[in-house]
């Protein structure tokens, strides 16, 4: 599973808008859809407030795997 696979089955699971997480985040909603989209990646700030609103941690959010 890649990132932006990953965010959007995470909103998607906890019922939440793209509008709501890019609020939640201090994100534009367009900045959000980019992330969501695959279109661009976000800052590690923007990483760690995603991680902390969905209550995982970055590993889990960027789908990392140990060896």
């Amino acid at each position: 599973m890649t990132f932006s696979e990953n965010l959007l089955k995470l909103r998607k699971q906890r019922g939440l808008a793209q509008t709501a997480v890019a609020e939640s985040v201090g994100l534009t909603v367009r900045a959000y859809q980019r992330y969501e989209y695959g279109e661009r990646t976000p800052s590690m700030e923007v990483l760690i407030a995603l991680a902390d609103l969905y209550d995982i941690s970055l590993d889990e959010l960027v789908c990392r795997k140990r060896k």
